[in-house]
C-alpha cells in the first residue's frame, strides 16, 4: 500500500483528501502544521507528498524546497493542491521541485488519476 503524506493547514481539506485517498487504497497521514512536515516525512518515508502552498511558515514552496534538498526525498513525487491558480505560483512550485499541480476545487477522479501517474 502506497503511503501519502498530506501537508495542509486547512483541516476540512485534509479530512476530505484523507477520505478520498483512503477509499482509493492509499495509506494516508496528515500534518496540519507545515513546521512538522519534515519531521513527519523522515518518520514516515512516504511514497508521495501532497502540499498546499498557502500555509503559515514555512509555506508550501519552502516545504517543497526542503524536501527536494533532502537526499531521501529528492525523487519522491510532490503533488501541489492549492487555490493559487496564477502562472507565477505554478512556475515557482515547479521550480521548487513539484511533480504536479492541481488547483482547488478539484475533481476526485482526476486527483486519483494524477496521483497514480506520478507514482
Amino acid at each position: 500500500m502506497k503511503k501519502i503524506l498530506i501537508v495542509d493547514d486547512d483541516i476540512s481539506i485534509t479530512l476530505l483528501l484523507e477520505k478520498i485517498l483512503s477509499r482509493a487504497g492509499f495509506s494516508v497521514v496528515v500534518v496540519n502544521e507545515s513546521s512538522q512536515a519534515m519531521r513527519k516525512a523522515q518518520e514516515l518515508n512516504p511514497d508521495l507528498f501532497i502540499l498546499d502552498l498557502m500555509m503559515p511558515q514555512p509555506n508550501g514552496f519552502e516545504v517543497c524546497r526542503a524536501l527536494r534538498a533532502d537526499a531521501t526525498f529528492s525523487n519522491t513525487p510532490i503533488l501541489i493542491i492549492t487555490a493559487s491558480d496564477d502562472y507565477d505560483s505554478k512556475a515557482i512550485a515547479y521550480a521548487a521541485g513539484a511533480s504536479d499541480y492541481i488547483t482547488k476545487p478539484f475533481d476526485h477522479e482526476e486527483l486519483i488519476t494524477r496521483i497514480k501517474e506520478v507514482l
